[in-house]
This record gives C-alpha cells, sequence and structure tokens, in this order.
C-alpha cells in the first residue's frame, strides 16, 4: 500500500496541486482539526474538494478521527506542551480510538494525508503515516514536499 503525505503552507497552489498529481495519490484524505479558516486559502474544505476533482482528478476525504482533540492542537500550539509530549498524547490518542480499525484501509490506500505543517517532521500527518504501517504492515510512506 502507498501512503503519501503533504502539507500545504508555504506551498503555490500551483506546486500543491502539481506535487499531488504528479505522485498518482487517488485521494486526498484531510487529517486537519480545523479546514475552514481563512488562513487556509487554496486549502479550504470546500474550495480543495473542487480544484482537487478538477485539476487533479481526485476524491478528497475529510477524516477528523485522525486530527488531535482539540485540548491537545491547542496546548501544543500555545506551547502547554512540547513535541516530545505531543507526539506522545496524540500516539495514546490513536491507539485509544483504534484508528486502524475505525479507518477502512481502502480510503487510506493510494491516498495522501493532509495537514497544514510545511514539512513532515513535527506533523501529526507522519504520526498517522507511521502508526498506520506500523499497524497494518506494508505501507509504504512518501512525503511530497
Amino acid at each position: 500500500m502507498q501512503l503519501f503525505t503533504i502539507g500545504f503552507t508555504k506551498k503555490s497552489a500551483e506546486h500543491f496541486f502539481e506535487a499531488i498529481a504528479a505522485s498518482g495519490a487517488r485521494r486526498v484524505v484531510d487529517v486537519r482539526l480545523h479546514n475552514v479558516s481563512q488562513l487556509a486559502g487554496f486549502a479550504k474544505k470546500e474550495d480543495l474538494a473542487y480544484f482537487l476533482t478538477k485539476i487533479c482528478g481526485i476524491d478528497y476525504v475529510h477524516l477528523p478521527i485522525l486530527a488531535p482533540s482539540a485540548r491537545l492542537f491547542d496546548d501544543y500550539r500555545q506551547r502547554r506542551c512540547d513535541w516530545r509530549q505531543y507526539e506522545g498524547q496524540f500516539l495514546d490518542l490513536m491507539r485509544e480510538r483504534a484508528i486502524e480499525r475505525q479507518v477502512p484501509r481502502s480510503i487510506i490506500a493510494d491516498g495522501c494525508l493532509l495537514c497544514s505543517e510545511d514539512q513532515p517532521h513535527h506533523c501529526h500527518r507522519r504520526l498517522v503515516a507511521e502508526y498506520l504501517s506500523d499497524k497494518w504492515g506494508g505501507v509504504a510512506i512518501e512525503h511530497l514536499v
């Protein structure tokens, strides 16, 4: 199973959509908690679904079960916890939610996890990809930049 990830921050719409189209992904799986903010620009939920269909010919799905809780997200953004703490708490949350049983493999297979962070290093999309790879096995992860 191939699984891609991408963040939209610091990317032009041209670069973003060309990277997704060139990857061969069949759908974008939005793993953001908040996906309608004006700060999201071309990556707002309704606009993104339209652009992905028209530009790339692929589907869009929003899976908030793969996003951090509002409390955890706020704690990290407001620096009440560091990355190491956030990572541990988010891994615990994925285990508690049993995402490997809740999310169909068919949605993830050949999909591209989307979040806002430019790079995957300190982004929960990387944690989701690695968690599912560990639980399911046979998942090749590629981070699009």
